[in-house]
Order: structure tokens, then sequence, then C-alpha cells
């Protein structure tokens, strides 16, 4: 087992599966579950919720638990290795059959803002108070102990701890037997920050790609109805202008959707690279003379060659990709000349590309390679960049932003020495 953001539940059904294959254990040896000693629970029992002192090691269904000595070695663990309820990255509250916390670790007292010598021996649902989202009492809708034997659990929900605060909350019920009682009640704690930050990400994500679908679906709406319903009344001239509107914003949309497909891959690590011999300074070249094409002055650019280069294993469809982003990032954004270098590393080969601009705020440049960062307000969806990075990263190279000689912009990135596609699949 490998202690990571989701550990917590990992643990107790590893408790849960051991408890339901093994005789129960003695009652005093039950009691030390998480590094509570028997005789710290005896004495809460006695003094009712009163403080226990913090435990320190743990007994044997502790041990099952986690995988530690005299159970045999856990998934992924050694001989002599156990996990410290404190060492967790989530919160971790563990109640005895009675009720009672046996276990509060340092990540549920952060969370719940609760000294854990005040959990300690305390009825779980008064050191966990909980509310559902309706302001109903938590502990009494599920009844972990009197409810129905065949329960193993709650699902991961949002609740309410006092004062109106929202954590992530998931339950446990550890049986000896699949219809016996409950002999421990694990309970997990996680914040909601991570979550709030991602669904405002995807809030963003699809505020963007509306206003940026509206504005051409919107212009070839009008076009298409325009030439539908007055055919006759325009010359070749102007019909041809109309459709040539429709085909660039159809192309803007098309881009626009194949950009999201390129970032759905990336964030999922499925973005594939299908490597073939490219020769990165004819590709160079390439580029430059498709932007001369397009209205851009020859004299504006500046290419430059050291030789001899390294071999280049890379997908060459989606090197095109990141020397099309770069070079009209510098010819959008940028002033002056715009230098395109090309150069032996001594991980592979490097390429350089900057332009004699205002360049990038130094509070920007920890941003540029998000999604929807904008270096200015002259069009583009904010995306071209943050696709970049994960195609170089894909191919296992690096991307850095800085200022170049000149004081624009200058984005570098460098591609290692690898292998052609059929000897790594």
């Amino acid at each position: 087992m490998t202690v990571g953001t989701n550990s917590a539940p990992v643990v107790a059904a590893a408790a849960e599966d051991r408890f339901r294959d093994a005789p129960a254990p003695p009652a005093a040896a039950a009691d030390g579950l998480c590094g509570v000693p028997p005789q710290a629970v005896d004495s809460a029992r006695a003094r009712g919720a009163g403080p226990a002192a913090r435990p320190v090691r743990a007994d044997r269904a502790d041990r099952a638990a986690t995988g530690a000595p005299g159970t045999g070695p856990g998934p992924g663990f050694g001989p002599g290795f156990a996990v410290d309820p404190d060492c967790l990255p989530d919160g971790l509250v563990v109640a005895d059959d009675t009720g009672r916390v046996v276990c509060f670790n340092a990540a549920a007292a952060r969370i719940t803002a609760l000294a854990p010598e005040q959990a300690i021996g305390a009825p779980i649902d008064r050191a966990l108070p909980l509310e559902d989202l309706e302001g109903r009492r938590w502990w009494a809708l599920t009844d972990p102990y009197g409810g129905l034997a065949t329960r193993r659990g709650q699902p991961e929900r949002n609740l309410l701890l006092p004062g109106g605060r929202e954590v992530l909350v998931s339950a446990s019920y550890i049986r000896t037997h699949p219809t016996g009682p409950v002999r421990r009640l694990v309970v997990t704690l996680r914040g909601t920050e991570a979550r709030r930050r991602t669904e405002r990400s995807h809030a963003e994500l699809i505020a963007t790609v509306a206003h940026e679908l509206r504005s051409p679906l919107t212009s070839v709406k009008g076009f298409t109805a325009t030439l539908l319903a007055k055919w006759e009344r325009f010359t070749d001239d102007q019909k041809r202008l109309m459709l040539e509107t429709v085909d660039a914003d159809a192309n803007r949309v098309t881009r626009l959707i194949a950009e999201l497909l390129d970032i759905s891959r990336i964030d999922s690590g499925r973005l594939e690279v299908r490597r073939q011999p490219v020769d990165i300074a004819t590709a160079v070249g390439r580029h430059v003379q498709a932007l001369t094409a397009n209205g851009q002055a020859p004299e504006r650019f500046l290419v430059s060659i050291s030789r001899p280069l390294p071999d280049l294993w890379a997908d060459p469809d989606k090197i095109d990709q990141i020397l099309g982003n770069l070079l009209e990032n510098a010819v959008r954004h940028g002033d002056g000349t715009v230098t395109i270098g090309v150069s032996p590393h001594e991980k592979g080969t490097a390429v350089t590309v900057s332009d004699e601009g205002p360049g990038i705020p130094e509070e920007s440049m920890a941003r540029v390679f998000t999604r929807f960062w904008r270096g200015s307000k002259r069009g583009g969806t904010g995306l071209g960049l943050y696709i970049v990075k994960g195609i170089v990263e894909a191919h296992g190279g690096t991307i850095t932003v800085g200022r170049g000689p000149g004081g624009g912009a200058e984005f570098r990135f460098i591609l290692p020495v690898s292998a052609p596609a059929y000897l790594t699949q």
C-alpha cells in the first residue's frame, strides 16, 4: 500500500478484510487500534469523554490495518513497516465498538480545529458533530452501530462542521463477520479546497469555450442565412467574401475543438507521441515561409542553426504544433525581429524563439503555461502555451520562458535524444 491522498480508506479496507477472515482478537488487544494502548481506552471509558494520553504504539488490530509485524507483510510493505496515523494526509478518526474515539490523527485535528486529547475517549458524535447540508445530524441519520447489519460504510459526501465549515467525509464499518456488530468505525476527513479549485477551473473552461464558440458560430449562421435568403441579390465577389468569412470562422471552431481535445489528452496522460526522424531546421524554415506568405516581412525573421545537430526522433505533427504556437505568439504579441535559434544541447536539441517586444512581466512568468493565460488582448484562447508545455513534456523535454536579448519574451524548449516509436512500443 502506498500512503497517498486517499490512503485512510485503504487502511480501513485492509483492516475490514482481516477482521472478516480472522477470529476476533481479545478485547484488550482490540482496543489498541491506531496506536491507542488498551489502558488509555479503559481509562477514557472510566472517565466518560475525558482526555487520554496520545498513543505511541499499535497492537495487533492496528498492525492488521497497517501491515505491521505480527500479521505478515501487506502489499507494498516489508517486515517491520508500520504507518503512523499522523503521517496520513487525510483526517483519520476511529471509534471502538462502544462509539468512543480511540484514534484522532493530526490531519483530523487540523481540519476540525479540535485537539486530539479532547477527542480521544469522547463519543464519536460529540467529537465530530457533523450535519448534512440541510442541517440534519449525520450520526442520527446513518446510525452506524444500530442500523442495518449488512452496511459496510458511507460513501464520501459533503458535510458541515460546527460554524458551517464544509468537509468531505466517508466512513467504513469494520465487522468481525459480514452481519456482525460494528467493531470499529473508521472515518476519513478531507478539506474541500482542492475540489473547489477544480470546480472553478471547470467553470472557467466552460465559460471560455462558450464565449469562443459563440462569436464564430454567430458569424457562420448570419452569413449562411443571408446567402440562402438573398442569393440572387449578391454579386460573385460578395458571395466569395461571405463564404471566405464562413470558412475562416469554421476553421476557428475546428482549431478550438482540437485544442480542447489536446487539453483532455494532456490532463489524462493519454497524449500519444509517435516518434519519427524530424529535421528541426527544415521545420523551422517551413513555418517562417508560411508566415511570410501570409504577409509578414521576410526581414523580420532571423534563423540561426548551429550544426551538427543530433538526430531528433519526435512526433512531426506535434513539433509543428509547438513551432506554430511559439512563432505565432512572437509575431502577434511581440515587436521587432523574431529570432529562432536551433542548437545542439547536452540533453538533445535546444530551440529558442525570442522577439523584441515589451516582454512578459516578471510577476506573470509563473502563469505563462497555465490555461487561459493571455499576454495581451490581441486575441487567442489562452490555451496554446499550456498545450505546448504538455507536448514538450510528453516528449520528455522541458520548456522555459524568460527575457530575450532584445528585451522581449524568449521561449526555449529542449527535446532529448530518444528512440523511434517502434522501439518503445
